[in-house]
């Protein structure tokens, strides 16, 4: 077994990567001139250890864990007004995706006088933010999936509308990220699957995203090498550093290779998980078949190279599609929507929402709300035939 080495990246932010460093943060938040930082985390963790000995690094630190497992915008609103209340003057996002998104996007609103929604993702609608007034961010995941630690945006869900929006700013981005492997040591093996399986769709959806952007795409295949070798053993075995570590390093590729566009998966699984609560690498994990199906015909060609990548004989649809589903199965990710409470309610608008998702403009092939709602029937029920 390698060594697990310490390193330092700065791409596409500065990374601090190793066991125990976190005990770090105490730097991290001076570069970013951080003196009384909010720790903003999820109600899970609020009285978890890991977030106790971080606030001991950091004594003017505060602390907020009142973030959902899919953020809303009252927990926006709660965060930023502890954020007003404690006079901090930055954030530090600890714990998994729905933390990470909500503490990037109480520093991002923290200095703004418009509403947060209108800085939704759309157009260039992240001109109308006061640069001056984004608060500085250390990211500390503890899941490796979303790799919202390197990401530009967070995901919080409308609740008048049971909408997910995407909120953006390019200055959205952590200043220092500290990714410490052993944060992730606790974590079960269900909730190591899905999070590892959403980075794997990550760098799935960048890579069959059309355009041509050559780094996100090699970033996209080495990012599914490492989870095809190291997700299992993550899963299997979760004191092992060396699997954690790769499977971090996986997840923030995964983000940085999505900058290219996502698709089809992702479309369905925001409004599923805004209106059914969901977990959102499960959901993605889920999803994952039925849309390579329907996408197929755009993305023979790519699936070639991603089956040589992963090491998979025979014809590559075939090859790639029959390891997916074994993949899931090897991870005990369920087949169908069903299996994790969710009905066809509501699934013209689902698909509806589907169209209108920021993710679906990635998708290798057009695709209308009418079949989104057929793929996401199909994925309720378990039909890869797509008989919806």
């Amino acid at each position: 077994m390698s060594a697990v080495l310490k390193a330092n990246w700065n791409y596409p932010t500065t990374v601090w990567a190793g066991p125990g460093r976190i005990r770090e943060l105490p730097s991290a938040c001076a570069l970013l001139r951080m003196q009384r930082p909010l720790l903003v985390t999820d109600e899970g963790l609020r009285a978890a250890p890991m977030v106790r000995a971080a606030l001991a690094l950091v004594p003017g630190a505060g602390l907020f864990a009142g973030v959902r497992g899919n953020p809303v915008a009252s927990n926006i609103e709660a965060g930023l007004a502890a954020y007003r209340a404690g006079n901090h003057d930055g954030v530090i996002a600890f714990g998994g995706g729905s933390a990470l998104d909500a503490g990037k996007v109480i520093a991002f609103m923290s200095g703004q006088t418009r509403p947060l929604w209108d800085f939704e993702d759309v157009g260039d609608w992240w001109t109308r933010a006061d640069e001056r007034g984004i608060a500085p961010v250390v990211a500390v995941p503890t899941t490796a999936g979303t790799g919202s630690e390197v990401g530009r945006a967070g995901v919080v869900i409308n609740e008048a509308t049971h909408q997910k929006k995407i909120i953006f700013h390019p200055k959205m981005m952590p200043g220092v990220v500290i990714s410490d492997p052993e944060l992730t040591i606790g974590l079960p093996p269900a909730v190591t699957a899905a999070t590892g399986i959403d980075a794997f769709v990550h760098c799935f959806e960048a890579y069959c995203a059309p355009g041509f952007h050559p780094l996100a795409d090699g970033i996209a295949l080495e990012g599914m090498r490492l989870i095809q070798e190291y997700l299992p053993r993550a899963c299997a075995n979760g004191q092992d550093i060396e699997a954690r570590s790769r499977m971090l390093a996986a997840a923030s590729m995964g983000a940085t290779a999505f900058q290219k566009g996502l698709g089809g998966v992702h479309a369905i699984a925001h409004p599923v998980g805004a209106f059914f609560n969901t977990h959102h690498g499960l959901t993605n994990a889920v999803i994952l078949p039925y849309v390579i199906v329907h996408n197929r015909p755009a993305i023979e060609p790519q699936l070639a190279v991603i089956a040589r990548v992963l090491g998979l004989e025979g014809e590559p649809f075939a090859a790639l599609f029959d390891w997916v589903l074994e993949f899931r199965k090897q991870l005990k990710i369920p087949h169908s929507l069903a299996d994790i409470g969710v009905d066809l309610r509501n699934h013209e608008l689902i698909g509806h929402e589907a169209a209108l998702d920021p993710s679906a403009g990635g998708n290798p092939v057009p695709t209308d709300a009418q079949t989104y709602a057929r793929l996401f029937r199909s994925a309720v029920k378990g039909d890869l035939a797509l008989e919806g």
